[in-house]
């Protein structure tokens, strides 16, 4: 290995430098301070967990990007974190047993061994909410509603809210009876987003005229408010689920409206990603200029279930350091240079430290200035005393 090679990092790991890191702790505050205000507790999952745990229920699609290593004690098989929602999952439900709704709040590392187009890396720094106990359209509104602050916390603009219901999808694979290939084949040209692949697999795989009619317009509802319309047309006939789904997606486009008028809102019906594990109501929020969601989540019932003790469950998580990057990272110059000695200046800079006030003291022999070290001021001695003046 040559010295140019040891500084290398793997794809998609990275390391965030001065003043990025600044700006994430800066930010990890305020979201925390924010969570807090609104009744959520934070957690702190371990990084590693046994396997059969850390990939059940939610974390069943987990298993690709999870990186597993073996126990030293025990001999068992072992993942490092690649998704904090199963963890609070399980400690909602099995150490925690709290009665009523519970809000859970995280902000952690977490690695992945492959990412795919949906995500930034494959070492974020998660943060997030959970809100379990409370299966009413009221806890999903909380969950979007502390979404959106999160954004304008981070200094987001424009942002435009995607929703979808994947009860939708869901209801109607159950009317038309589908399972195994037919199923997947379908729902791979849903994910496609191709017409003519969605057409040719509804025609070998659904008989019913009316429910095939249903499956090809999943593929066309996407778009402004209006498309909620265009569904209670097309779905006229559908199952029941079908209608309360599209009457909780009126009522959370109401309930964001009223709050949040400046936001962006756009319905896809056929948006199935995580459909391994979600049960509801799914979204993701965009700014311009970015490619991919800042902030993804939705209701997802009962994954404590292999815990013991099924609860429903609604929520987001969000990456640190892509939130970090909405916002200029270049700190103020806000500190006071000390020079490296004087007398009574130790009790000067400690004073001013004390008060939580960013002092730099120069080291003997040192070069650089208080310009390089982000200082507006520095420690001068008049009148009898150190004192700190402007630059």
């Amino acid at each position: 290995m040559t010295i140019a090679d040891r500084w290398l990092l793997p794809d998609g790991m990275d390391e965030v430098l001065p003043p990025q890191a600044s700006r994430m702790e800066e930010l990890r505050r305020a979201l925390l301070n924010l969570y807090h205000c609104w009744g959520y507790d934070q957690v702190m999952p371990p990084t590693a967990e046994f396997l059969d745990s850390l990939l059940t229920g939610t974390g069943s699609d987990l298993a690709l990007q999870t990186f597993k290593l073996t126990d030293q004690l025990t001999g068992r098989m072992m993942g490092v974190s690649a998704d904090v929602t199963p963890q609070v999952a399980r400690m909602d439900a099995h150490s925690l047993k709290r009665q009523g709704p519970v809000r859970l709040c995280y902000c952690t590392n977490v690695l992945r061994a492959t990412a795919d187009q949906h995500q930034s890396g494959r070492s974020p720094v998660q943060v997030g909410v959970e809100l379990f106990g409370h299966a009413g359209i009221e806890a999903d509104l909380e969950i979007l509603h502390l979404a959106l602050a999160s954004l304008a916390a981070a200094g987001a603009e424009e942002i435009h809210l995607a929703l979808g219901h994947i009860g939708i999808y869901r209801s109607l694979v159950e009317a038309a009876g589908l399972e195994g290939d037919a199923e997947r084949a379908l729902f791979e040209a849903l994910e496609l987003k191709s017409p003519g692949e969605l057409a040719e697999r509804v025609a070998q795989s659904v008989e019913d005229p009316a429910l095939a009619e249903m499956f090809l317009a999943l593929g066309r509802l996407h778009g402004g408010a209006k498309v909620l319309e265009q569904a209670r047309e097309a779905f006229a006939v559908a199952p029941a689920a079908v209608g309360a789904a599209l009457d909780q997606l009126r009522a959370l486009h109401q309930g964001v409206l009223a709050s949040h008028p400046e936001v962006a809102l756009y319905f896809d019906l056929g948006e199935l990603r995580g459909y391994a594990y979600h049960t509801g109501m799914m979204f993701a929020a965009y700014v311009p200029g970015y490619g991919q969601a800042l902030a993804k989540g939705g209701r997802y019932d009962d994954t404590g279930r292999a815990f013991g003790r099924a609860r429903p469950a609604t929520g987001y998580s969000m990456d640190l350091k892509l939130l970090a990057g909405l916002s200029p990272t270049e700190p103020p110059d806000d500190g006071i240079w000390a020079p490296a000695e004087g007398e009574g200046l130790h009790s000067a800079v400690v004073a001013l430290r004390a008060k939580g006030v960013r002092v730099v003291q120069a080291l003997p022999g040192q070069r650089t200035g208080p310009v390089e070290h982000h200082c507006d001021r520095e420690l001068v001695f008049r009148n009898g005393h150190w004192q700190a003046v402007a630059l």
